[in-house]
């Protein structure tokens, strides 16, 4: 049963989208909500690897999070070498093959110091969900599980993959392609993902809250979800908390980067030029020579190479506007990870000496408290 409030914009018993209007004027659409960055109050590692829930002889696993550019990449490899480490990539665009300068992947010299995991697993054009990452990680999880004495990393910044890893997703309904393509026709009608924000606002205020305004996929599987459901998303999830099939068997110990802004921006306007510089449109260009315009290809700096394929950009412009993009996301990281419970933050990068030795020593800790 859906709530009246909900009724009266929205009709969730069609099986399409159908706005209702409540008045006759529409109201103008809220600014964003502007976010704090840093991790939330009281954040830390409660001690739950002594709770009965979490029993010391489980083996484990270090999870590394932060915004792109806060050096995931080196703390997991300085831990990986000390602790005899295999690193779990938990990356969205990583997982493809081909897609080199524009993912920030390990190097190939830095995958040969140590184990890597779930990178280059996928062809472009081929769909690699959450789901299918949480079951293959999973896996991976035990296998390294039984080799005694190695430990994972698991290490990345998409906070969507890491959730299903460590918490399971709920049993969502399926994909409606239709639908899916109406609402991109309708955005792009209207000229932007604030349609889709405003829409799912007058369907589920709730999980409207939640999802940035310009997030496309995210608001199209929510506007789907609450359509296909006929009742909103916030609801489902609530009911469907308790359904969840969270990760057992190993005790989870977070670490979060959190380094400065100006200096992660800094970080992130370099990376980006030598991207381009290093020849991401002429990667670009090959890939779509073999793929298409496949959705891998309409990620961060990948995007940006198409504008100066297509003529719509000039290098610089593509550079501009790849570092802008890429500094919304570290935003929007930090705001998803500010969610992750038991969280222990660093306001360092992850490449800095103090920062190796604090991590070293929790983990040592952690690993002590197993025998």
């Amino acid at each position: 049963m859906v709530v009246a409030a909900h009724q009266s914009e929205v009709d969730f018993s069609r099986g399409v989208v159908a706005v209702v209007k409540a008045g006759n004027r529409e109201q103008p659409p809220q600014r964003t909500k502007t976010v704090r960055w840093g991790p939330r109050q009281g954040s830390g590692i409660r001690d739950s690897r002594l709770t009965p829930s979490s029993p010391n002889a489980e083996p484990l696993v270090v999870i590394l999070l932060g915004p792109t550019g806060s050096g995931k990449t080196a703390l997991s490899l300085a831990l990986a070498e000390r602790f005899d480490g295999e690193i779990v990539s938990c990356d969205s665009v990583a997982v493809y093959r081909g897609m080199e300068l524009g993912t920030a992947k390990p190097t190939r010299e830095e995958r040969a110091r140590a184990p890597h995991h779930l990178i280059d697993v996928a062809e472009p054009d081929e769909p690699f969900t959450a789901g299918a990452y949480s079951r293959l990680a999973r896996e991976l999880l035990q296998k390294i599980k039984v080799r005694k004495h190695h430990m994972p990393i698991v290490t990345g910044g998409t906070g969507l993959y890491l959730r299903a890893l460590t918490e399971g997703l709920f049993a969502g309904p399926e994909r409606q392609e239709s639908l899916r393509a109406r609402l991109r026709s309708k955005a792009q009608k209207h000229g932007s993902a604030a349609w889709l924000h405003k829409l799912l606002k007058r369907m589920d205020a709730a999980t409207a809250e939640r999802i940035h305004a310009n997030d496309t996929p995210k608001l199209i599987r929510a506007i789907e979800v609450c359509v296909a459901a006929r009742r909103p998303m916030s609801q489902i999830l609530r009911e469907d908390d308790m359904a969840r099939d969270p990760l057992t068997g190993f005790r989870l110990l977070r670490i979060g980067l959190n380094p400065l802004r100006a200096a992660l921006y800094e970080r992130l306007n370099q990376r980006c030029a030598a991207m381009f510089a290093a020849g991401l449109v002429d990667e670009t260009r090959g890939l779509l020579e073999r793929y298409g315009p496949v959705k891998a290809l309409d990620s961060l700096g990948y995007r940006q190479a198409r504008g100066v394929l297509d003529g719509t950009l000039s290098e610089e412009a593509a550079i501009a506007a790849a570092q802008q993009g890429h500094r919304n996301y570290a935003k929007r990281q930090m705001t998803w990870f500010r969610r992750e419970p038991e969280v222990h933050w660093i306001d360092r990068f992850g490449d800095e000496a103090e920062t190796v030795r604090e991590v070293e020593a929790l983990v040592q800790e952690a690993l002590a408290t197993a025998r």
